[in-house]
């Protein structure tokens, strides 16, 4: 349990804007039997409460202010070239961020054991977490984008809820810290605001983020960094202050079609992310520092979006040929199918449906499950699925491995922060795709 005491604040004056303040507190652990010698010791530390947000964006210095301008330029044109293609691959775009936001926190998962836990509902720990988190994501867009409402509390609470559901609903009632080597605010790395001090932080940032005057670039950035520097929740909270980047992005129409991972460049390189939300809460002179990071984070993982996107319409027309190229061989006639076959059907979807099984495909495309296992099995038996047995041997699912295999080169490309990875290996990210399964689509792989 956390005592205060002697609870002081600093408050110092910028022009018109308030410099953050902290307030004094004393850890003094009621219940210590499970502590460690350096964690049971009583003492004062710091929290940090961050100054409110109000609506507007703030002023920019010139260099921070035109990389914010190229960044959303950028970002324009990723959409536009991607147009209604990128809304089907939002839910593959989605998947890559839910992986990094996974690393960030220590966790590892590969896209294609994320795509089967999401399907039949069962695998590791992670695997489901991030699962939650892609549907988390999901649901932010889909509600929160709605500029005709304003984004409140509760639909912050609720979110975070989708992807903590073992958690009490709500904000947190305690005072939590970040980092460290122990458990204890007196040696973490940093201390968010008192619990006393959440809810109307929370509430100023539903404001902010309900607002779309500015440049969608700089108020996503703030957006992001304020809730993690609030943290109001004791778990979830990188999670959901990265489905906030995209709510914001799609209310200013920055973004129309597509879906950019921007987080994905934030896992690449985890220490320049948490220097520039030092930066942040620092003082209000280094704002323009998080703010070129952010845009540039953004700029990166735009273009490796884009590069997917033209991938995987690379890759849909291969497997066209490839079935073409099979049913020849084997003397299946026509051998192209008709326009409307489920066969074809099939392939057009693996993008957003790269793990399938015979119930799956039935309901999809409304055939029966006949001809839904007569069209897996064909697909498998040209090489362009592969079939995923449990450990009993029993056949569970049908898997599109090579799209699959696009994200996580992808994601290892936003990681080296390049737009190939001959330069450079990800320290941490899904391994690389076997060159028989896809062949250099990224040198140095």
């Amino acid at each position: 349990m956390i005592y205060k005491v002697n609870i002081s604040t600093r408050l110092l004056t910028l022009g018109a804007r308030l410099i953050p303040h902290y307030v004094d507190l004393l850890w003094n652990p009621e219940d210590a039997a499970h502590l460690g010698r350096k964690d049971r010791a009583p003492g004062h530390y710091r929290a940090y409460v961050p100054d409110m947000l109000g609506i507007q964006v703030p002023r920019l210095g010139t260099a921070a202010q035109q990389a914010a301008e190229d960044a959303l330029a950028v970002l324009a044109r990723a959409d536009e070239r991607m147009g209604i293609r990128g809304g089907y691959l939002n839910h593959l775009l989605i998947r890559s961020e839910s992986i990094s936001s996974s690393w960030i926190e220590g966790n590892s998962v590969t896209p294609k054991k994320l795509a089967i836990a999401e399907l039949l509902q069962q695998g590791t720990r992670v695997a489901i977490d991030v699962v939650a988190n892609v549907r988390a994501t999901e649901e932010a867009i889909a509600e929160l984008a709605d500029r005709d409402r304003a984004v409140t509390t509760v639909d912050i609470e609720r979110v975070q809820h989708i992807i903590e559901p073992a958690l009490k609903l709500g904000l947190r009632t305690e005072q939590n810290w970040v980092g460290g080597p122990g458990w204890s605010p007196l040696r973490a790395d940093f201390v968010p605001p008192p619990e006393t001090e959440v809810l109307r932080l929370v509430d100023d940032l539903c404001r902010f983020v309900s607002a779309t005057a500015g440049n969608p670039i700089v108020r996503a950035a703030i957006a992001h960094a304020q809730f993690e520097t609030i943290h109001p929740f004791i778990d979830g909270n990188g999670r959901t202050g990265r489905a906030l980047i995209h709510t914001v992005l799609r209310r200013t129409d920055a973004l129309r079609n597509v879906l950019i991972p921007i987080s994905t460049v934030f896992a690449g390189n985890k220490d320049a992310y948490l220097e520039g939300l030092t930066a942040f809460r620092a003082e209000p002179s280094r704002l323009d520092e998080w703010i070129i990071g952010f845009a540039h984070a953004a700029e990166l993982a735009a273009a490796n979006a884009v590069r997917l996107s033209v991938d995987i319409e690379a890759l849909d027309q291969t497997v066209r040929e490839e079935l073409s190229r099979y049913r020849k061989e084997q003397e299946i006639s026509p051998v192209s199918p008709r326009s409307d076959a489920v066969i074809l059907r099939i392939l057009d979807t693996l993008a957003s449906e790269p793990v399938l099984t015979i119930e799956t495909v039935a309901a999809r495309h409304r055939v029966s499950p006949a001809a839904a296992h007569r069209a897996l099995v064909q697909l498998a038996d040209a090489g362009i699925l592969g079939r995923n047995k449990d450990q009993k041997g029993r056949l569970v699912c049908w898997t599109a491995d090579r799209h699959l295999a696009l994200v996580s080169l992808t994601e290892r490309s936003n990681r080296v922060g390049v737009g190939d990875t001959g330069r450079g290996k990800p320290r941490l990210g899904p391994p690389a795709p076997v060159i028989d399964q896809l062949g250099v689509l990224r040198p140095g792989e």
